[in-house]
C-alpha cells in the first residue's frame, strides 16, 4: 500500500503544472541574487558579454545582486530572444524594433534610435522614445533632458528609472484568471513604495486590469483589458496630467468618460471608410460598429469589462469608459516619440518608419491612406483627400 501511495504521489507531482518565473508571488531567488558572490570563482557579470569588466572574484554587487544594474537582472531574460526564436512572451526589448508590433506595452529598443521623427520638423533624439532606463548590458541611458528637470507633469526630480521602479519582481498578488485581475503585470499596487534613484515613490493606487495572452500579437480580438486605476497608478509620478474638463492649461482630458465620443469611436473605421461615408447631420463618419469597434491601438478603460474582454472587440460606451494614458501611449517606450501608440508627428501612418526604418513602424490597422488614429475618437478626416 505504501508503494503504491508513493507510486500516486509521483505521478501527481509529475502532472502537476511548473509555475512560470514570477507566478505566485516570489521567484526562486538564485536568478537574480547569489549568495556568496561568484560561483567557482568567477568575476560577476557587467557587459553583454559577460567577460568585465564586472568585479573581482570575491567581491559582488549591492543587494547581492548578479549584475550591477536592477533593469540589466530584469533584461537578462526578458531583453532577449527565446531559445525557440521567439521575442514575444513577456519580452519588451527587442534586438531590432521587430517588436514594435508584438509587445502591447511597447519596445525600449527606440531609446537607442538617433531620429524617432518619421513625420515633419526637427530630428527627435532616441531618449525621447519613452520611459528611459539605464542598461549596461543594452548600453542605454538615462534621460539626459529630463534627469534634472523631472518626469513630464510631476514633482519626480530625477528619472533615474529602472524596471523595479514600477513593477515588484517579487510579486504583489500573483495574476490568476481564475480570480480576477490581482499585480497586473507586476506593476506596484496601492500602499507599496519604489525607489527612483535616490527618491521614495509611493504609489496610491492599484492598476486594475486583465492581461492578454502573451503567445500571441496583439490583435482587437487579444488585447490587455484595463478595467481601472491606469491614469491614478501613472500619475504617481505624472500627476499634473490627470484632469478632466480642460483644467490644467486645456491640456488633453485623461480619466474621463467617453461622453458623446464613445459614438465617434464606434464608427469610426479608417480615414478612407470615414471619407467615402460622411456625416450625415449629427452622425459621425464610418460605418463602424459598436460590436467590432475596439482598436487595440488606441485602448479604453471601462469598469464593466471583464477577463473575457481580452478577446472582445466590443468598442466603449458614454457610461462608464473612459479616456486614459494608455489610450494614446505605450508604457515603455515607442519609436513614436513620447511613447505614442503612434507617431504624432506624421501626417500619414504610412510615414512612419521613413527615418527610424521600416522594421520600426508602428503598426497601422487601416490602408494607406490613414492619417492620425488621433481621429479614432475626433473623426476629424471625412473630407480629406484619399490620395497618400
Amino acid at each position: 500500500m505504501k508503494r503504491m501511495m508513493l507510486m500516486m504521489a509521483a505521478v501527481v507531482i509529475i502532472a502537476a503544472p511548473a509555475l512560470a518565473f514570477h507566478d505566485a508571488g516570489v521567484a526562486h531567488c538564485n536568478g537574480c541574487h547569489t549568495m556568496h558572490n561568484s560561483q567557482s570563482g568567477e568575476a560577476m557579470n557587467y557587459n553583454a558579454a559577460g567577460d568585465g569588466p564586472g568585479t573581482a572574484p570575491g567581491t559582488g554587487y549591492a543587494s547581492l545582486l548578479l549584475y550591477e544594474n536592477k533593469s540589466d537582472i530584469c533584461l537578462t531574460c526578458h531583453g532577449t530572444t527565446r531559445s525557440n526564436g521567439d521575442i514575444r512572451s513577456y519580452q519588451v526589448m527587442s534586438p531590432d524594433g521587430s517588436m514594435a508590433a508584438l509587445n502591447s506595452a511597447g519596445d525600449f529598443i527606440a531609446l537607442k534610435l538617433p531620429n524617432l521623427n518619421d513625420g515633419h520638423g526637427p530630428d527627435i533624439p532616441g531618449d525621447q522614445a519613452g520611459h528611459n532606463i539605464q542598461s549596461f548590458i543594452r548600453n542605454t541611458t538615462w534621460d539626459t533632458t529630463m534627469l534634472i528637470a523631472g518626469a513630464p507633469g510631476g514633482s519626480l526630480n530625477n528619472n533615474q528609472l529602472a524596471c523595479t521602479s514600477c513593477h515588484d519582481p517579487h510579486g504583489n498578488g500573483w495574476e490568476n484568471p481564475a480570480t480576477g485581475y490581482e499585480g497586473f503585470r507586476l506593476t506596484y499596487r496601492n500602499g507599496q513604495a519604489a525607489k527612483v534613484g535616490t527618491q521614495v515613490v509611493n504609489y496610491t493606487a492599484d492598476m486594475v486590469a486583465f492581461p492578454m495572452s502573451m503567445s500571441a500579437d496583439p490583435a482587437n480580438n487579444n488585447h490587455n483589458v484595463y478595467v481601472d486605476g491606469y491614469g491614478a497608478w501613472c500619475a504617481t509620478c505624472h500627476g499634473d496630467f490627470l484632469h478632466s474638463g480642460g483644467a490644467g492649461g486645456g491640456i488633453h482630458p485623461s480619466d474621463t468618460l467617453l461622453i458623446n465620443i464613445a459614438t465617434v469611436y464606434n464608427a469610426y473605421n479608417g480615414t478612407t471608410d470615414c471619407v467615402t461615408n460622411p456625416p450625415v447631420g449629427l452622425v459621425p463618419c464610418g460605418t463602424g460598429s459598436a460590436q467590432t469597434s475596439y482598436l487595440w491601438q488606441v485602448p479604453i478603460e471601462d469598469p464593466d469589462f471583464t477577463v473575457a474582454n481580452i478577446t472582445s472587440t466590443d468598442g466603449p460606451d458614454d457610461v462608464n469608459s473612459v479616456v486614459t494614458c494608455v489610450s494614446c501611449h505605450f508604457a515603455h517606450a515607442s519609436s513614436g516619440p513620447d511613447s505614442g501608440k503612434w507617431d504624432f508627428n506624421a501626417t500619414l501612418l504610412m510615414e512612419d518608419g521613413h527615418n527610424t526604418g521600416p522594421e520600426y513602424a508602428l503598426p497601422n490597422p487601416y490602408d494607406d491612406a490613414q492619417r492620425s488614429l488621433c481621429n479614432k475618437c475626433h473623426s476629424k478626416d471625412e473630407y480629406d483627400d484619399l490620395t497618400p
